[in-house]
């Protein structure tokens, strides 16, 4: 399996950026398509955001789109999420996670993924 830690969350006002970061360890970080997931509280966990192997497809909620990026370094075994004027709704944990065994629901599914990271928390403040 590939371990994954992810960072950069924090406290920002609404209207602000934050640039998380999901470091890959283990198996080979580009042999995954990798997605970003939230988890509010006392909800389900949502996806994000998911990129493909090479990098070049990338897919968004409807919440997020145009306000957020997701980009890959494979040469650094880093997955990467840009996210421009936050919103308190945005608030959540946010997990990264690579699709680790065989697809069967999609890219956007919690299902296809085998391996997450602990999670970072984004607080959004209005």
């Amino acid at each position: 399996q590939v371990q994954l830690v992810e960072s950069g969350g924090g406290l920002v006002q609404a209207g602000g950026s934050l640039i998380l970061s999901c470091a890959a360890s283990g198996r080979t970080f580009s042999n995954y398509v990798m997605g970003w997931f939230r988890q509010a509280p006392g909800k389900e966990r949502e996806f994000v955001g998911g990129i493909t192997v090479s990098g070049r497809s990338t897919y968004y909620a409807d919440s997020v789109k145009g306000r957020f990026t997701i980009s890959r370094d494979n040469a650094k075994n880093t997955l990467y999420l840009q996210m421009n004027s936050l919103k308190p709704e945005d608030t959540a944990v946010y997990y990264c996670a690579a699709q680790t065994q065989i697809p069967l629901y999609g890219l956007r599914d919690v299902r296809d993924y085998g391996s997450w990271g602990q999670g970072t928390p984004v607080t959004v403040s209005s």
